[in-house]
């Protein structure tokens, strides 16, 4: 997906939140590659997202300054409480900042500029068979799945020109993720054991990236919910085969198992496929399937390495 602007694009004062984390590294590159915006790229030493106070303060001298300029605010929110088996017994927090920070955010942009929430497939049950639509029920199993949830409904109530933009499965070169933790053990053990009943779409944080900021840079009014995610689904069992193989290394090492033989505090989705047709709907970039952006995932950041 690409997010370049046209040269007759008027300028975008940019706002991310959760720079520093796995999505907020991606944004922050696509963005470097819009000459002529502004960015304010925020981590969480920046902004404390459980303090009310100092996330409307900073917001609304970060809009001064926008109009000050003549540039069109847009806020990318890739901050999130993604902590899923800690949030069982720390909901409040993760409430705070999942739940209440996003309509705080939005509610500042609402007659300003526009919002761009990043949500998730846990707001699901988890219990389909086809992809998820974006007007499915949400019937979250996890508190950390509530949380969004509830992040999901403040931004809604906020009203404005906000968009909730749900994606599943998120790898990228930032921080620690299911990609990078099999290149790892790969080197590390003989087998690994990986799940093979939890279905989804692995999704490249940069190609996220791309797609969340052609959603924020698109003039045109968006809808309220949006699914972005690489194409195609697999199993966790499956994607780790494929690391394997792109790394070059022997996939039979891989071992199926199931999510009974792993219990996690926080229940994990069984499905986690969304219904990417209102994406692609909205006139945004079509994103690629699963495999392409993994393979060149795998050269450009672990690096591929032939075994014999």
């Amino acid at each position: 997906m690409s997010a370049g602007r046209t040269g007759d694009a008027a300028p975008v004062a940019w706002l991310v939140t959760g720079a520093r984390g796995q999505l907020g590294g991606d944004l922050r590159a696509v963005l470097a590659g819009r000459p002529g915006d502004s960015v304010t790229a925020l981590g969480r030493a920046e902004l404390d997202l459980t303090d009310e106070r100092r996330v409307r303060d900073v917001v609304r001298g970060w809009l001064a300054r926008a109009r000050e300029r003549g540039e069109r605010p847009v806020v990318l929110n890739a901050a999130a409480y993604t902590a899923v088996d800690a949030a069982e017994t720390d909901e409040t927090t993760a409430l705070l900042v999942n739940g209440r920070a996003p309509g705080w955010l939005a509610e500042e942009l609402a007659g300003h500029g526009r919002f761009v929430h990043v949500s998730t497939d846990y707001v699901f049950d988890g219990t389909a068979t086809e992809p998820y639509p974006v007007d499915a029920p949400v019937a979250p199993r996890s508190a950390y799945g509530r949380t969004k949830a509830a992040g999901e409904r403040a931004v809604a109530a906020a009203g404005g020109d906000a968009t909730v933009v749900r994606t599943a499965w998120v790898y990228g070169a930032h921080g620690a993720n299911f990609v990078r933790t099999m290149a790892r053990l790969e080197r590390e053990q003989e087998t690994v054991r990986v799940v093979d009943d939890q279905v989804g779409s692995p999704t490249w944080a940069a190609d996220l990236a791309a797609g969340l900021v052609a959603a924020g840079a698109r003039a045109e009014p968006l809808p309220p919910v949006l699914h972005c995610a690489n194409t195609g689904h697999v199993s966790w069992h499956g994607l780790a085969r494929a690391v394997f193989a792109g790394i070059g290394a022997d996939p039979a090492r891989v071992i199926p198992t199931s999510t009974a033989d792993f219990p996690r505090p926080a229940p994990r989705p069984g499905w986690s496929v969304l219904d990417l047709s209102t994406w692609l709907a909205a006139g945004l970039p079509p994103p690629r399937p699963w495999e392409a952006a993994l393979t060149e995932f795998l050269t450009a950041v672990c690096g591929r390495t032939e075994r014999p």
